[in-house]
């Protein structure tokens, strides 16, 4: 087969050379909240995989925690210690960012939570949690944008598109309402140069794309904040909190990080769940540095799909469960707090005879976030956001 030059890099080329994404609709430029009302961000970060919420924050007094948890379960005292959040929780030790937010009252921890799906599908699971919907196989569109759809318009409302994080966005972005799309660029970052000579090549032979293109080009150099940028995972929430954190950028934005299934070798105070707490923890310093100016009006919520087993298993890990932790941070979070209607890991307790029995549905602390921060009311939330969940009541007290 015979290589084909063309005498004009390709679209495609020149998106990716931008970094920035554009697609599913215009995104609007318009004022920012009215004087004296919130401008409000929230952030939702989805950890895919299922977190280990009884490692994430460890219930250390529950008498029945480390008999189910040899070789990983976590220690008040020595090396590696938790650090203590309430007397009875306390949290892994690759989380200080988050457990400095919590002293300063700018984070809680919604324990023994779920969505409202109880089987152990990461596929069903995830589409169950990022949908909304009360099952698996309603993927038409995701909770986050039905919630952006819902917002109201008009003059001093801040803009209605969202943020999604990545090459593609994730399902809980997916929908009929705009969404600008971002990701670091995957080759090396093109130059100022390159840049306005490409765009001048598209301005005198195709308008539309030249439009877009200038587009992302401004968009990627915000989000980049410069030539030598983090990379990883904080790369990633460096770059989306300098877009939210703009006057007219996206005011909601989600982002979904992988590698939360630890079947084998999960480790305790360290090891590979460490590992991947610690980088979450660096999402988290990421936000609040940039965000600072918005921290005040920013609320970031972080859930999984379901959660693992309260037992090891023959390989130093955990299997899928069922009940696990929320994060919640930001200056908008009444934080400081410790949120959980503790069902206990005596055998009897037990979901099954092995799983942590969720007892607070993740849908009731998006919508109280969603009510408190944008004053959707409870019928929007259980009739258009959430469909069918007019029995989850919105949670209250969330929101400082």
């Amino acid at each position: 087969m015979a290589d084909h030059c063309d005498s004009h890099p390709s679209r495609r080329a020149i998106l990716g050379t931008a970094g920035a994404l554009f697609a599913w609709g215009a995104i609007p430029r318009t004022a920012t909240a009215a004087p004296g009302a919130r401008d409000a961000r929230l952030v939702v970060v989805i950890l895919r995989g299922a977190l280990d919420g009884l490692s994430a924050v460890a219930p250390l007094g529950d008498p029945a925690y480390a008999d189910l948890r040899p070789g990983i379960a976590l220690a008040r005292d020595g090396s590696g210690a938790a650090l203590p959040l309430d007397g009875f929780f306390a949290l892994h030790p690759s989380l200080p960012t988050f457990a400095r937010l919590y002293a300063a009252r700018q984070a809680l921890v919604v324990h023994a939570a779920a969505t409202g799906y109880r089987e152990r599908s990461h596929f069903d699971g995830q589409d169950v949690l990022e949908s909304g919907q009360p099952g698996p196989g309603h993927t038409a569109s995701g909770w986050l944008n039905r919630l952006v759809a819902a917002l109201p318009a008009g003059e001093g409302i801040p803009p209605r598109t969202a943020l999604g994080v990545g090459v593609v966005p994730p399902l809980i972005l997916r929908g009929p309402a705009p969404v600008l799309g971002w990701a670091p660029p995957r080759l090396p970052r093109a130059s100022d140069e390159l840049g306005r000579r490409v765009l001048g090549l598209y301005e005198a032979r195709d308008p539309m794309l030249a439009a877009a293109l200038a587009r992302g080009l401004d968009v990627d150099a915000l989000a980049g904040g410069g030539p030598k940028g983090s990379g990883g995972l904080r790369g990633l929430a460096e770059g989306a909190a300098r877009l939210i954190a703009a006057d007219d950028g996206p005011r909601i934005a989600a982002l979904a990080l992988d590698g939360f299934d630890t079947h084998a070798n999960e480790g305790g105070a360290t090891g590979r769940l460490a590992g991947l707490l610690g980088g979450l923890d660096g999402v988290f310093a990421a936000f609040a540095e940039i965000l600072a100016p918005r921290w005040s009006d920013t609320a970031i919520l972080v859930v999984t799909e379901f959660g693992r087993t309260a037992r090891v298993n023959g390989t130093t890990g955990t299997d899928h469960g069922t009940g696990t932790v929320a994060f919640l941070l930001g200056g908008a979070v009444r934080g400081g707090r410790v949120l959980a209607d503790w069902p206990g890991l005596g055998p009897a307790q037990l979901r099954e005879g092995r799983d942590l029995a969720p007892t607070t549905d993740v849908r009731a602390v998006a919508k109280g976030l969603a009510r408190d921060l944008f004053g959707l009311s409870p019928a929007v939330l259980a009739g258009r956001v959430f469909p069918g969940s007019e029995g989850v009541r919105p949670m209250g007290g969330l929101v400082a």
